[in-house]
């Protein structure tokens, strides 16, 4: 899956995201509103990670989905 892909369903993924990531907020998620780099953002505010970690957690979750 690319990110093209989510970014024009985020409204579908939105909740997947939230899944995964359950530290993020409805209103993030808004925000983020499907911008990978809004994502990494909220990530690494909300979960302390390290830019490098976050880029990871990302580009797993995106393999399995």
């Amino acid at each position: 899956m690319n990110w093209d892909r989510i970014e024009g369903n985020w409204k579908q993924f939105a909740g997947q995201v939230k899944a995964q990531w359950g530290k993020l907020t409805d209103d993030d998620l808004t925000e983020i509103d499907g911008r990978r780099e809004q994502l990494e953002g909220k990530l690494q505010e909300r979960y302390g990670y390290s830019k490098d970690q976050v880029a990871k957690h990302v580009d797993d979750y995106i393999s399995k989905i």
